[in-house]
C-alpha cells in the first residue's frame, strides 16, 4: 500500500530472509500485483463503512462531508461527525478494518494447516491484524509478535468515545495477554505499553529506510524549495507558525520571494470542504508560494524529497509525541537533503535521531525557525544549495534491513 504505515512492514518482507526467516504475507487484496519477489496470500474484504453507506445511498468512496459539502474547521469535528460518532464506532469496533477478520482467520488457518510455521508477526494499526493473530497463534499454539507501529488504547491521536475507550482498553488487555512479545517504534512507547502490559517481553525496533532508495544523485532544484510530504492529521500537525515566519522572513527581506517554492505533497486539495490549510496559507498572505500537490504516488514523493533544499517535518506539539517517530522522517534521512523539525517544543525522540545522524536540526520556536531558515537560505544563495551534513555511518544504521535483522532477533527468541 502506498501509505507510509506500510513501508514498515514492505522493509520487513524484503529483509526478513537475511536473517533465516521466510516471510509469508496474509493480506487483504492489494491495489495492485504485489512484488513477485515476496509470497502473498490475498483475501478478499468486506468494508463495514462501505457497506453502511451504501445503504444511505451515499458514495462509498467519498467521506460524508465531502459528499454534504460540510466544512471541517482545523482539528475539529464536524456536525456528521459527532452526530455519527457512537453509529460508526458500534459498526467498526474495534477498528474499520473488522471486515477482514473472517476472511484472514479462514486463510490463515489454510497456511497453518500445510506449511511449517514458526512464528506470527501482526502489525497495527489496523487492530483487527491482532485479533487474527491471537486467534490463530492460541488454536495452533505458534509463538505470536504483536507490533505496534502506533499504539492501541494509549494513542493520543484517536479521538473516539470514552466509552469505546474503556471497551478498546479491555479488549487490548485480553488480546496481548497471548502474545509471546511486543514490538513498537521506539522506547518511550515502549515503556507505556508496559504500562498496560506486565511482565510481557517488549521491544523497542525503530521505523527505518529502504536502503536501495538512498539519494544516488543529489539533483537539487534550482529553486529554494522547501517540501512537505504526507499527512496533516486535520491539523493536529499544524503550519501555522512555519507560515508566520516565511511571511516575516519575506516581509523583512531576508528572503527573495521569487527564490523560494514550498511545497505540500499528500494533502488531500480535493476535499473541498476540508479548507483551514488553503485559509492558513491565505492568512499569511503566501498564496504565491505554497503549492498543495494532493496526493501522489511513493516515488512521486520520494523523488520531491530529494530535490528539495530543506525538508519540513511537523509534528503535533503534544507531549505525548515525545516517543513518536512519522514514518516520513526515515523516508527524509533516505533523501539526503536538511531536515527541519518543528511542531512538538521539545522534539522528543525526533530531536534525539536528528543530533544523532546531524540530518537536520529540530527547532522550538519562531526564532528558531527564522534563523535556521535564514541561514540555509544564505547557503543557498552562496552555494545554490543547502549543505547536507548527515553522518553517513549514523544514518545507516536506521536501514530496513537493520530493522529486519532486530525483528529477526525478537522472532529467534520467541520461536526457541
Amino acid at each position: 500500500m502506498a501509505e507510509i504505515g506500510g513501508r514498515r512492514l514492505y522493509g520487513l518482507a524484503k529483509y526478513l530472509s537475511s536473517f533465516g526467516w521466510n516471510p509469508i504475507i496474509l493480506t487483504p487484496i492489494l491495489p495492485g500485483d504485489p512484488d513477485p519477489g515476496f509470497t502473498v496470500i490475498q483475501t478478499p474484504y468486506c468494508d463495514v463503512v462501505e457497506t453502511w453507506k451504501r445503504r444511505f445511498r451515499l458514495n462509498p468512496k467519498k467521506s460524508i462531508n465531502t459528499q454534504l459539502q460540510i466544512t471541517r474547521k482545523k482539528d475539529q469535528p464536524t456536525i456528521i461527525e459527532h452526530l455519527t460518532l457512537i453509529p460508526k464506532e458500534i459498526i467498526t469496533y474495534p477498528d474499520e478494518k473488522i471486515g477482514w477478520y473472517d476472511y484472514a482467520v479462514t486463510a490463515g488457518e489454510k497456511i497453518l494447516q500445510t506449511q511449517k510455521i514458526d512464528a506470527i508477526l501482526s502489525s497495527s494499526i489496523p487492530q483487527t491484524c491482532h485479533l487474527i493473530a491471537k486467534d490463530l497463534a492460541e488454536k495452533y499454539h505458534i509463538p505470536w509478535v504483536a507490533d505496534f507501529r502506533d499504539l492501541w488504547s494509549q494513542n493520543h491521536y484517536l479521538s473516539d468515545s470514552h466509552l469505546k475507550m474503556y471497551f478498546e482498553k479491555k479488549l487490548e488487555i485480553k488480546t496481548l495477554k497471548h502474545a509471546s512479545a511486543i514490538t513498537t517504534v521506539s522506547q518511550p512507547l515502549a515503556e507505556k505499553l508496559a504500562e498496560l502490559h506486565e511482565n510481557k517481553q517488549i521491544f523497542a525496533i525503530k521505523n527505518g529506510f529502504d536502503p536501495e532508495l538512498v539519494n544516488p544523485d543529489n539533483k537539487i532544484d534550482p529553486y529554494f524549495t522547501i517540501v512537505y510530504t504526507g499527512d496533516l492529521y486535520q491539523g493536529k500537525r499544524d503550519p501555522a507558525q512555519f507560515f508566520a515566519v516565511i511571511h516575516d522572513v519575506c516581509d523583512k527581506d531576508l528572503l527573495k520571494r521569487d527564490d523560494i517554492k514550498i511545497h505540500f505533497f499528500g494533502y488531500p486539495k480535493s476535499e473541498i470542504p476540508e479548507n483551514w490549510l488553503q485559509e492558513e496559507i491565505a492568512q499569511y498572505g503566501l498564496e504565491d508560494l505554497v503549492i498543495l500537490h494532493g496526493t501522489v504516488s511513493h516515488d512521486t514523493a520520494i523523488g520531491e524529497q530529494r530535490k528539495a533544499q530543506l525538508l519540513l517535518l511537523l509534528t503535533w506539539n503534544n507531549p505525548e509525541e515525545r516517543g513518536v517517530y512519522t514514518g516520513k522522517l526515515f523516508e527524509y534521512l533516505a533523501a539526503r537533503r536538511p531536515i527541519l523539525s518543528l511542531g512538538y517544543t521539545d522534539g522528543g525522540v525526533i530531536k534525539e535521531l536528528l543530533m544523532e545522524t546531524q540530518a537536520g536540526v529540530h527547532v522550538r520556536n519562531s526564532e528558531e525557525i527564522k534563523e535556521t531558515i535564514v541561514k540555509a537560505y544564505r547557503e543557498y544563495k552562496d552555494s545554490g544549495a543547502v549543505l547536507y551534513q548527515g553522518i553517513n555511518e549514523e544514518v545507516m544504521k536506521y536501514s530496513h534491513k537493520e530493522m529486519a535483522r532486530k525483528f529477526a532477533e525478537v522472532l529467534d527468541t520467541v520461536s526457541k
